[in-house]
């Protein structure tokens, strides 16, 4: 059965190409980033895990620990981070789970068998402190995920977690926010030091300046 918004990311204990770990421990307090990628020495996957490794700096500003996966064993991994350095002029500074007995892949249902029996989807997975699942995306193998969005999701979790502020459509970082529906109208000055432009009763805006 696949995970759902709000399930408890499940627990695993994996090698990596920076050793062992044990996932809800890995993260900590963190929020985590977990995603499959189809196959070593791939060329999609590639340029994902090259950007993904030029994004640390990014990663590290939202508190995101970031763990990528594959069916791959832990030999393959390591013969294959030197080729993703080199063509992305980067350095690979996050692990690489080796699930060749697909142990994660299954819990994470990231294999689908109509698209391929063998090889993981593109799956992306957003997990907070809490442990708890709040994005889940798939991708087809041909596709190559979009990072700029992925952080774009992330900012917007984390608002929306901190701060009872969720994004409308097409939000990028400096554009007005939308008010929760759990926080009242006649609270919206104290709690966040500006009127509210209330366009409808469900739908209040507030600058972006209450997020600093």
């Amino acid at each position: 059965m696949s995970l759902r918004l709000g399930d408890i990311a499940p627990d695993f204990q994996a090698d990596t190409t920076e050793g062992p770990i044990s996932f809800h421990s890995y993260l900590g307090d963190s929020w985590g980033l977990l995603f499959s990628h189809p196959a070593d020495f791939t060329p999609v996957c590639t340029t994902e895990l090259g950007k993904t490794a030029l994004l640390s700096g990014e990663f590290a500003k939202r508190n995101t620990k970031v763990l990528a996966v594959s069916v791959d064993d832990l030999a393959s991994h390591n013969k294959w981070v030197p080729d993703i350095e080199e063509v992305n002029d980067c350095k690979v500074n996050f692990p690489i789970i080796a699930d060749e007995n697909r142990t994660v892949a299954e819990l994470y249902d990231m294999i689908h068998p109509n698209a391929s029996e063998k090889v993981t989807v593109r799956s992306v997975f957003i997990i907070g402190p809490d442990k708890k699942v709040k994005l889940t995306l798939t991708y087809p193998a041909s596709t190559g995920r979009n990072f700029t969005e992925i952080l774009r999701v992330l900012d917007s979790l984390q608002y929306t977690a901190t701060k009872s502020l969720a994004t409308p459509a097409d939000w990028v970082k400096g554009d007005d926010f939308i008010v929760t529906p759990a926080v009242p109208t006649d609270q919206i000055k104290e709690k966040y030091g500006v009127e509210a432009n209330i366009v409808k009763p469900y739908l209040r805006y507030v600058p972006a300046s209450v997020a600093n």
